[in-house]
């Protein structure tokens, strides 16, 4: 897999429970107590998730006493969200396409319809 990273974070995004970790970190820093309360694993599974997260530049760890904090760093889902963006006009065409075509096939299958009705008694 590529190390750039865009890939870094489509890769960690590619996972719901790092996606629902940065939903919670996005209301504000947690421990690693914090983000395993919804769900069913230990601290080592979550920790993992959380050097994911990491390595993809979304998460940042602070040092506070004895607990290190991680803090969302939305910064490469921007990049992520920009490099999508790029495919609006793609899909807007493809789309407007689709309807065009359902159209011609509405109008089509209207005026068959009127004619067979004429056509019968």
């Amino acid at each position: 897999m590529s190390d750039d990273q865009l890939s870094r974070t489509f890769a960690a995004l590619a996972d719901p429970t790092r996606r629902a970790m940065l939903a919670r970190l996005a209301q504000g820093e947690a421990t690693v107590g914090q983000l395993a309360e919804p769900f069913d694993m230990s601290f080592a599974a979550v920790s993992k998730h959380l050097r994911v997260l990491e390595t993809a530049g979304l998460v940042t760890r602070g040092r506070d006493a004895q607990y290190r904090p991680a803090t969302l760093d939305a910064r490469p889902l921007a990049t992520a969200s920009a490099w999508i963006g790029d495919y609006a006009q793609f899909w807007a065409d493809s789309f407007d396409a689709m309807g065009s075509y359902l159209e011609r096939i509405q109008n089509t299958q209207g005026t068959g319809a009127r004619n067979q009705e004429g056509e019968h008694p």
